[in-house]
């Protein structure tokens, strides 16, 4: 019996590593999520401060969302009825080439200054770098078209219940096309003619998106159920925040290279 005591390990000395292991991870753990969580708040708060010294780009996408749109009911006429039925697909088309406008800026600036390798080195994932960057490009131009567009509705007579179908579509269509048009955005990235090319990737990948918002206000405007086109744009923005901000890391590094 006392060789069997004497054979066994001192308790202290045999829970001392596993202690300082158990107690090592958590306070690891919440230090990492932390950094990472300031870093994308950092890179928001930059390109937000940046956009808002450059009021010029957010205001000629707005001027152009507004002027697009406004131009068809001058050209078609003042008939309400095709104005009320061609009136959502001038607004989704107006607001996806309003967002072609500013997508181009997206990662050049970057680029050309260098801070777009210094994001590739960083320690913080690419990927929540990028999706950081999508956002504020979203808050910076996708969010301001959502919020003008009830004027624009004033024009094509789509009545109140069309219009908060419009606004809520529209606030759900934004983001995707943020985020389709990131990934396109980072494929051409320092690439020449990447203004023609980037629309030619992006435009075609949209086109789910222009159906369903454009369905949703046309079924709202004659009185049937919209939840199906809402649980489909909804369900294509869960998809695109799960993928595009990987794909867009990913032709990142290809583009740099």
């Amino acid at each position: 019996m006392s060789r069997r005591t004497d054979l066994q390990p001192d308790p202290a000395v045999r829970s001392a590593p596993g202690a300082a292991a158990t107690a090592g991870v958590p306070q690891a753990a919440p230090v990492v999520r932390a950094g990472i969580l300031d870093a994308m708040r950092a890179l928001l708060m930059r390109d937000l401060r940046l956009a808002l010294r450059r009021r010029a780009d957010p205001l000629s996408v707005l001027v152009f969302f507004v002027l697009v749109a406004s131009l068809f009911p001058l050209g078609v006429g003042p008939e309400p009825a095709l104005l009320r039925s061609m009136g959502p697909g001038v607004a989704f088309v107006a607001a996806l080439l309003a967002a072609m406008l500013s997508l181009g800026r997206l990662f050049a600036d970057d680029y050309q200054d260098g801070t777009l390798e210094q994001l590739l080195l960083s320690a913080c994932p690419l990927p929540l770098l990028a999706l950081a960057k999508i956002v504020a490009h979203w808050i910076s131009s996708g969010l301001l078209l959502a919020l003008v567009s009830p004027l624009l509705a004033l024009q094509f007579d789509l009545g109140w219940p069309a219009t908060g179908v419009l606004l809520l579509s529209l606030l759900i269509a934004t983001p995707l096309l943020s985020l389709i048009g990131a990934v396109g955005a980072a494929l051409t990235v320092g690439v020449r003619g990447a203004a023609v090319l980037m629309p030619l990737l992006v435009l075609p990948l949209c086109v789910p998106v222009l159906i369903f918002g454009t369905a949703a206000v046309d079924a709202s405007r004659t009185g049937m159920s919209v939840e199906g086109h809402f649980s489909l744009l909804l369900a294509f923005l869960v998809l695109a925040l799960i993928g595009a901000p990987w794909a867009t890391a990913t032709a990142l590094r290809i583009a740099l290279e």
